[in-house]
């Protein structure tokens, strides 16, 4: 071990108050007569004439080293002697004095000593720590010194409070730091040993048993074994009896200690008593004798009497290593159970059809077994009886109807909570996709007739409404109810659940039918596009990976002849197009294998659009309007809030800090308006100018006019009035789409 001390380092400690010893004299420090101690050196730290100064810590003389202190150097640095004691044993005349023997460590860091016994087995000795670490004084008429290192060396007695201890020998690390100290080591000294321990040992090796025994060796197989149990299924035909039938059991062979256990498997209905056991745990002979055995029949041990009956009722018995008495009897082990082997369990002959993996390697281990084909055992199970509703009558809904079959005490359907609370209004998200469609007829009134299909993704619900129009003649408002709607031409009245409009059946250019009204999609708003393409794995109409791979393997085989196409429509070469001019290309292109909707997805995907920035002038308008109703006239302290909080004053503030503090304030302003005022004052970086918020909703200062808010309309309104938009897209750029497509350079 390194040791981080160079020999010559020295160190001293100042642990607390010094005593105030008797041995004390005047002497003179600034020409005023003081009371100093008779250890205090003379000038430069050099003992006096006469004077012996008496270290209190250990003291080395300064050589090469660092100056870290002695709880840094040394510290974890143990110093590990072998020692041992003689101690006085009164009222024994076996023994009159012991020898224990012990380790004396010294603590370099701050020179404590402790003392510890190693504990022997049986010794009756309270053993274990002696002294416990501190320092230790002295013995008299020094003790008002403390033990050092200069103390300890081979060979050498230590007295610790009244006790001698005799240093016998050290570990290395102790020989070398010694060493490095200029300590000269003292030969070590051999152990003594216990007078008492060393005649008791002899009596004890000396010692024979009065009579042979055999040893019996369990623990072995117990210990390596125990928890390890073979598992083997078996049968027991007892067909040949009566009202018998064939059983299956389960067979556990515990190799701890050779016993077997078997369990019955007992079907359901069987008309048998459930028993715990078919039979407890014990070693299973193979034969089964005629007639029982008496208890101590059959032992591990045979003794033989001496004198019989010669001398009284005396007898003298000796064991018998013959075993001329003994009944052998051979027990089941795990050599003796294979697949396909019969066991004699008390006269039922059990045949052992299959085994579990833990079995299997066990054999593949022990005795090489590769061979675990299983004997079919079990029974065919029967048919399985389909459950058969009866069909729906026409009361109330089918999921209703079908509940009263399922069980005694009719039940209501159970709803889909989970879709429930992720697909319900949240905040700004409506979850309700809306679509425009129109009566597929040939009457001239009834075509012109235009309805709101909304869909609402909590519940799979629609409802249709008409929206009013003047001059037709045909009263709008509510057309069906809100409703899961079937398809049509399936049997009303059926055992099985009816199939039932999803949204992925709605898109522009699909024909549905509601109770016999066919209608044709037309347009969409612009909720349900972004929907639908936000959750493209969900709707085949608006993913575009899908339409790109469905026009690639359209047009391959042509694709010069589609770019010539794209190159006429534009002879401008300005690589924009027209909506209606790109939708006849798509649908020449395609021959009609392209829906409306899958059309209008691409549009929207390659399109020139400008950025809809939020109307702040309205939201802000409709805001002042609410603080205006509510009477909320506290700005200054809103704003001084905000300012509080902008550690770095930059007047820029997170949104979600920024809403909390509006919430604090307890604005009549609903959640989903802040939402909106908070986003249209956001800059790159998702922080609010908090200032101009202020401003902005101070209706006091910067009043904006009531007309406005009449003017312009809300672009977060759920209401949709059913007017089709007069292009999903104005232009569209088409050379990313040709190059993504059919991979055309430019």
């Amino acid at each position: 071990m390194a040791l981080p001390l160079l020999p010559g380092y020295s160190f001293n400690r100042n642990l607390g108050k010094e005593k105030f010893h008797k041995s004390q004299h005047w002497s003179y420090c600034n020409r005023v007569s003081m009371l100093v101690g008779e250890d205090k050196p003379g000038i430069g730290g050099e003992p006096l004439l006469g004077q012996k100064l008496k270290p209190k810590y250990s003291i080395f003389p300064r050589g090469v080293g660092n100056d870290a202190p002695s709880w840094v150097a040394f510290d974890k640095q143990v110093l590990s002697f072998d020692a041992y004691f003689d101690e006085e044993v009164p009222d024994k005349n076996q023994e009159l004095y012991r020898i224990r023997h012990c380790k004396i460590y010294f603590y370099l860091e701050d020179d404590t000593i402790q003392v510890v016994e190693p504990k022997v087995m049986n010794s009756g000795i309270p053993q274990g720590t002696l002294i416990r670490r501190h320092r230790i004084p002295l013995p008299p008429p020094d003790e008002d010194q403390f033990y050092t290192v200069d103390y300890f060396n081979l060979d050498r007695d230590v007295i610790f409070y009244g006790r001698r201890y005799r240093i016998i020998d050290c570990d290395q690390f102790t020989r070398n730091f010694l060493r490095k100290m200029g300590v000269r080591l003292n030969p070590s000294v051999n152990r003594p040993d216990d007078p008492y321990t060393k005649e008791r040992q002899k009596l004890i090796d000396s010692m024979k048993p009065l009579r042979p025994y055999e040893r019996f060796d369990t623990l072995h197989q117990f210990l390596e074994h125990d928890g390890h149990v073979l598992r083997f299924y078996g049968v027991w035909d007892d067909t040949e009896s009566l009202f018998g039938d064939v059983r299956e059991l389960v067979l556990h062979y515990f190799l701890a200690d050779d016993t077997i256990e078997i369990k019955e498997v007992t079907p359901v209905n069987a008309g048998r008593d459930a028993v715990p056991l078919f039979l407890n745990r014990q070693k299973l002979p193979k034969y089964a004798p005629v007639g029982l055995y008496q208890p101590g029949t059959i032992t591990d041990r045979t003794v033989l009497n001496v004198f019989g009956g010669l001398v009284g009722n005396k007898g003298r018995y000796i064991l018998d290593n013959c075993k001329t008495g003994a009944v052998h009897q051979e027990f089941y082990k795990d050599c003796d159970l294979r697949i396909g082997s019969e066991i004699n369990c008390w006269g039922r002959k059990i045949v052992l059809c299959d085994c579990d993996e833990f079995t299997k390697e066990y054999y593949r281990t022990k005795y090489g077994v590769m061979d675990f084909t299983p004997i079919p055992y079990k029974a065919p199970p029967p048919p399985k009886i389909e459950k058969q509703f009866p069909p729906y009558n026409g009361f109330g809904s089918e999921e209703d109807s079908l509940c009263s079959c399922m069980s005694l005490l009719p039940k209501p359907p159970q709803k889909d909570f989970k879709k429930f609370m992720e697909k319900d209004r949240q905040g700004l998200e409506s979850n309700i996709l809306r679509f425009l469609a129109q009566f597929i007829t040939t009457d001239p009134i009834d075509k012109q007739r235009k309805f709101i299909i909304s869909y609402f993704l909590s519940d799979d619900t629609i409802s249709v409404f008409e929206p009013p129009q003047r001059n037709t003649g045909v009263l709008g408002g509510k057309f069906l109810e809100r409703s899961r709607v079937p398809k049509p031409e399936q049997e009303p009245f059926k055992s099985e659940m009816s199939e039932y409009y999803t949204a992925q059946d709605l898109y522009i250019g699909a024909k549905v039918c509601f109770h016999g009204h066919v209608f044709l999609v037309v347009d969409a708003d612009e909720y349900a596009f972004n929907y639908m393409e936000k959750h493209a794995n969900e709707f085949a109409m608006a993913s575009i990976n899908t339409i790109l791979n469905k026009l690639k393997a359209i047009g391959e085989p042509r694709s010069r002849e589609i770019k010539q196409i794209f190159a006429a429509m534009d002879p401008q070469h300005t690589t924009i197009m027209d909506y209606n001019e790109f939708r006849n290309v798509m649908m020449n292109i395609s021959d009609g294998k392209l829906s409306e909707h899958e059309i209008i997805t691409v549009g929207r995907y390659y399109s020139i659009r400008d950025k809809n920035e939020m109307d702040i002038t309205f939201l802000l308008a409709v805001s002042q309007e609410h603080l205006k109703k509510s009477g909320f006239e506290n700005f200054g302290q809103l704003l001084a809030s905000f300012v509080y909080y902008d550690r770095d004053k930059y007047g820029l503030l997170p949104s979600n800090k920024c809403r909390t503090i509006c919430k604090s304030f307890r604005l009549p302003i609903a959640d989903d308006l802040l939402r909106a005022l908070l986003t249209a004052f956001e800059d790159c970086k998702e922080k609010v100018n908090y200032k101009k918020l202020i401003d902005g909703l101070n209706w006091r200062e910067h009043p904006i006019p009531t007309f406005q808010t009449i003017l312009l309309p809300l672009q977060y309104e759920d209401e949709w009035s059913g007017q089709p938009s007069t292009l999903p897209v104005k232009k569209i750029k088409y050379l990313p789409l040709i190059q993504d497509a059919f991979g055309i350079e430019e």
